[in-house]
């Protein structure tokens, strides 16, 4: 009979918070946002200028934000990139907001190709969304970014891209697992997210 205490059982815990802290920092809305940045690029019709429009949006959708979170950590703000405290993100989701706003009025300036903006203005209705609920839910973040991702992309490249759902739902199981949100919050950030900056994005792109 084996107990909480087995050491078969805590190697294999271990295991998989490893693994689940893996998914986590791979998988982070950064590196979501680079990548369906990247790829919504190359589906212009010159996926060169597509390419350059991208790098506007993850500067500041992703690399400013970034930025901040690193200057907030030296400065004693949050204890880590994924700001886990709910009332440390109501700090921070409004900054990201501005960020993302000014990457939006130099796109509308400059004359953006319209899916490129759709996808910034997906991602700030994304966090116009998160914000109020944050204010009482500690709804995931992670999981809100990477199922608005999907979603966006399932409207640039068609529906086989839901084919990989299981990587929300991994980063779902990790966030679970970490103890940094409950099943409840990721799952509600996935559906919130996957409608909003799916339905943002979609009609505006078209």
């Amino acid at each position: 009979m084996t107990t909480l205490h087995d050491p078969a059982i805590a190697e294999t815990s271990s295991g998989q918070n490893t693994t689940a802290r893996r998914i986590t920092d791979w998988l982070d809305p950064k590196n979501v946002i680079i990548a369906v940045s990247a790829l919504t690029g190359l589906a212009q019709d010159n996926p060169l200028t597509g390419l350059a429009w991208a790098l506007e949006a993850i500067l500041f959708a992703a690399v400013i934000p970034v930025a901040y979170i690193k200057y907030g950590i030296k400065k004693g703000q949050w204890a880590d990139r994924h700001v886990g405290q709910r009332q440390r993100r109501m700090l921070l989701i409004p900054i990201i907001m501005a960020s993302v706003g000014a990457g939006i009025g130099g796109m509308v300036w400059l004359d953006a190709p319209r899916p490129m903006l759709a996808l910034v203005l997906a991602m700030l209705a994304t966090l116009a969304m998160l914000l109020p609920i944050t204010a009482f839910w500690k709804i995931s973040v992670h999981t809100s970014v990477s199922a608005g991702a999907l979603a966006m992309l399932a409207t640039t490249y068609g529906p086989l891209v839901w084919l990989a759902a299981p990587i929300v739902a991994a980063i779902a199981w990790s966030r679970v697992k970490l103890r940094a949100h409950t099943l409840a919050q990721t799952i509600a950030g996935a559906l919130a997210g996957a409608v909003v900056a799916g339905l943002v994005f979609a009609s505006i792109s078209g």
